[in-house]
């Protein structure tokens, strides 16, 4: 059984419970029969990029990739605004006002930090029992309450084109040309809505937007350095090595610190006892023995009381 992360860099049109699909048809054509597998962050199909997707026990830490932060780039069309604020949906508002550079920057400081966003109509929010989208397509009003998000950082990255460059004025734009596109890269808290961001920044430059691209380039520890190919996954359920595209458990905690074990501590922690008298600091820690992990564990005033175990053979025993 396989333990451990693929990190999928996911093309367009896919959805994450498509890809999901794809990892586990690749491992039983790979004979491996049946394994868990979870993904840890969903991706809409119109969005690319970092799709962590973790196998056997690895699906115990599924749950902290859905509370990582995350980082993504995005292009924000200005001057149109659709239902669904990404190019999937309809046309509900127009404007003829683009924005300049300076107008982006200057209420880029609205959006960053802890702010209130309203999510998009458009998601999986659930309303009253039912999912938000179902209800939009269904034609029902859809009233979702703003909820608390953090941006840790926004920043403009590139300029796709401006209106003088479309009436082939000018190609070259300086803080005065008008925006039609602007790309961004934004690193958020968990929960928060990238086409909800674009719609705001839209409307605080007197204008509309919506996302016209979104690629997620990190998403808790892992980034797209990591990520493979859809061709490359598919290459494991034709013979490939499973180990060319598998991370190992741990590559998931390397952003928590390791807590060395002894072979009697690991047999504690293993059957779920409180370890004392440990000198660490107090925090979420992954506990190990030898390379091989056995638990997350929570130590408070020197004790270590287990969060979350792993059912993985002692390679020390």
């Amino acid at each position: 059984m396989p333990h451990g992360w693929i990190i999928l860099d996911k093309p367009l049109g896919l959805g994450s419970t498509q890809a999901v699909a794809a990892v586990k048809r690749n491992l039983r054509e790979a004979g491996l029969g049946k394994v868990k597998v979870g993904h840890g962050g969903t991706l809409d199909p119109l969005a690319t990029g970092v799709l962590p997707i973790a196998l056997g026990e690895a699906t115990k830490l599924a749950g902290r990739m859905l509370d990582a932060s995350k980082v993504y780039e995005f292009t924000v069309a200005f001057g149109a605004e659709t239902d669904t604020l990404d190019l999937e949906g309809n046309l509900i508002a127009q404007s003829d006002v683009r924005p300049t550079v300076a107008q982006v920057e200057a209420v880029l400081p609205r959006f960053t930090g802890p702010i209130e966003q309203v999510p998009p109509a458009y998601s999986a929010l659930k309303v009253g029992g039912e999912r938000a989208y179902d209800l939009a397509r269904a034609g029902e009003e859809v009233e979702l309450k703003p909820r608390s998000v953090t941006v840790h950082q926004l920043t403009p990255v590139r300029v796709e084109r401006s209106r003088e460059a479309c009436a082939g004025v000018s190609t070259t734009l300086d803080t005065n040309g008008w925006l039609d596109e602007l790309s961004f890269e934004v690193h958020v808290s968990k929960g928060t809505y990238i086409r909800s961001l674009a719609r705001d920044i839209a409307l605080a430059l007197g204008t509309r937007g919506h996302v016209i691209m979104l690629r997620r380039l990190s998403a808790g520890p892992f980034t797209e350095n990591q990520a493979i190919s859809l061709d490359k996954l598919n290459a494991v359920g034709k013979g490939a090595p499973l180990e060319n595209v598998l991370l190992p458990l741990e590559a998931g905690l390397v952003d928590i610190p390791a807590l060395d074990l002894g072979p009697e501590q690991a047999s504690m922690v293993r059957q779920g006892r409180v370890l004392s008298g440990l000198p660490q600091h107090d925090g979420l820690f992954w506990a190990r023995s030898g390379s091989n992990p056995v638990a997350l564990v929570e130590l408070s005033g020197g004790d270590a009381r287990v969060v979350r175990g792993f059912n993985l053979p002692d390679v020390a025993e």
